[in-house]
């Protein structure tokens, strides 16, 4: 299964009739180039669950960035890094 896949099972999994109308998952770009991904935690198994940063920086088109801030994972990375860190949420979600 991919990665975005996956992303869509997880996302399912959390629409509970409620949580999908105050929170979710957000794919968008930024003018790095780039990409970036924040997915809301609040009222799920992952809220309490540990996250260490991580920041690879390989050159300039091919980096990334995540962390967990306000209950919230958030994943930036270059034009081509956006299956690398759809997996890295995907790693920690599954652990």
């Amino acid at each position: 299964m991919s990665n975005i896949e996956w992303l869509q099972r997880w996302y399912s999994e959390q629409c509970d009739g409620d949580w999908e109308h105050g929170f979710g998952i957000k794919i968008d770009t930024i003018d790095n180039p780039g990409w970036y991904l924040q997915v809301d935690l609040t009222d799920t198994p992952l809220l309490t669950k540990g996250f260490k940063d991580l920041k690879i920086e390989r050159n300039e088109d091919d980096w990334l960035s995540c962390k967990v801030k306000n209950d919230t994972f958030i994943g930036v990375g270059g034009p081509l890094n956006l299956n690398e860190i759809l997996r890295i949420f995907r790693e920690w979600a599954m652990n």
